[in-house]
């Protein structure tokens, strides 16, 4: 590939150095992962879809190596491969990162925080985004929207219908990866000749993922085979026990019409918390925690001086990273298309995916610097 790789535009590192000292002056330390890392963390929490847009290679002994296509997960690979793993530790960053963006450069500079290890979980929430919009600030970009959500509103939602495993983990798939529910419902209900596996369907009904997986693992191990037509054992143990829930049954009309209720909801925070409340109560839903979370998280961005009246929050936003557990956020500038200048959110299973013994809170952003250095620069608002 021979894209041509970024440079700073004028002036931005001066901007980006004043940007860091803002940083560092919040109690945040310098990190500064390698350049070089292991492709797997990227390619088990992203997705093997990333692939095409890593650049690889490999070491003597054949592991996948790759450029950094981003700074979160080495960050964090470094966190816990440190003496201070599971303790509050706060992080900043600025680097380039290297991923294919067809016909954009494919390395470019990304700066960031992230944090470890906090409890405080609102008011970390709210930090996060009083330093994202002081990174705005400091590119002198004023003109600018905030676009918010919150998975775990979702996850709420999906935990408190109580719904089958099976279903559980495919909208949750579906809300990560911004497919439409009422679309993925249709197509899961569609016979697809599963009558030929009567008998596996019927063994598989009302097992959890674990007993489906050691299962199908059994019989392909009997039948000497680890895959069919590309798929691994555990996505085979995923489509049986998706066809083996269906034969039960679908989810209700008034299942999915209350799910597609919740999906609609956008306003400004507190409007959207009105709703969601009223949802509930509708419902006969306890939603109390996560909605409590959520007015928590809104109070504290209140107090650090935030208007919040100026975010622009949906129930069905996200960024389209799987890996995010709660908050989620992206600063554009005003009317300007699809690209972010900054974005994060909290990510508390992260940690543990990549080897922690116990779940350690986490939240941080990336900034795009040449993206927001830019943005500054033609409008004529940079200082």
């Amino acid at each position: 590939m021979n894209t041509p790789l970024a440079s700073p535009m004028p002036g931005s590192a001066t901007r980006a150095d004043a940007l860091l000292s803002a940083f560092a002056g919040a109690g945040y330390q310098q990190a500064a992962p390698a350049i070089l890392q292991p492709a797997e963390p990227f390619l088990d929490l992203s997705g093997e879809d990333i692939r095409k847009n890593l650049y690889l290679t490999s070491d003597a002994n054949g592991e996948d190596l790759c450029l950094r296509p981003d700074l979160t997960i080495p960050v964090a690979r470094d966190y816990l491969a440190s003496q201070g793993a599971g303790e509050v530790r706060n992080f900043y960053y600025l680097g380039p990162v290297f991923r294919f963006r067809g016909g954009k450069p494919s390395e470019f500079l990304q700066a960031g925080v992230e944090s470890f290890g906090r409890d405080d979980r609102a008011a970390a929430d709210a930090e996060m985004m009083a330093l994202a919009l002081e990174a705005t600030s400091a590119f002198g970009v004023s003109n600018i929207e905030i676009r918010s959500g919150d998975v775990a509103l979702f996850l709420a939602l999906i935990d408190a219908l109580k719904l089958a495993p099976v279903w559980r983990r495919r909208l949750i798939k579906c809300f990560s990866r911004k497919t439409s529910i009422a679309r993925e419902v249709e197509g899961l209900t569609q016979n697809d000749g599963s009558s030929d596996y009567e008998g596996v369907l019927a063994a598989l009904a009302g097992s959890d993922r674990k007993a489906a997986l050691a299962l199908v693992t059994d019989l392909m191990s009997i039948a000497g085979t680890e895959n069919v037509g590309g798929r691994t054992t555990a996505e085979i143990a995923d489509r049986f026990l998706e066809q083996s829930t269906l034969k039960g049954g679908t989810l209700s009309r008034e299942t999915l019409t209350l799910i597609e209720r919740f999906l609609a909801i956008a306003g400004e925070p507190d409007e959207a918390l009105a709703q969601l409340r009223s949802l509930a109560a509708d419902a006969k839903l306890d939603l109390n925690a996560a909605l409590d979370a959520f007015e928590s998280r809104t109070g504290f961005m209140a107090a650090r001086g935030i208007d919040t009246g100026k975010i622009a929050f949906s129930t069905s936003f996200g960024r389209g990273v799987d890996y995010y557990t709660g908050f989620e956020f992206e600063i554009r500038r005003s009317n300007n298309g699809s690209e972010p200048l900054v974005g994060g959110g909290r990510y508390d299973g992260l940690l543990t995916r990549l080897g922690a013994t116990l779940p350690i809170p986490a939240v941080g952003f990336s900034v795009w610097i040449d993206a927001l250095a830019k943005a500054g620069d033609s409008t004529g608002d940079a200082a």
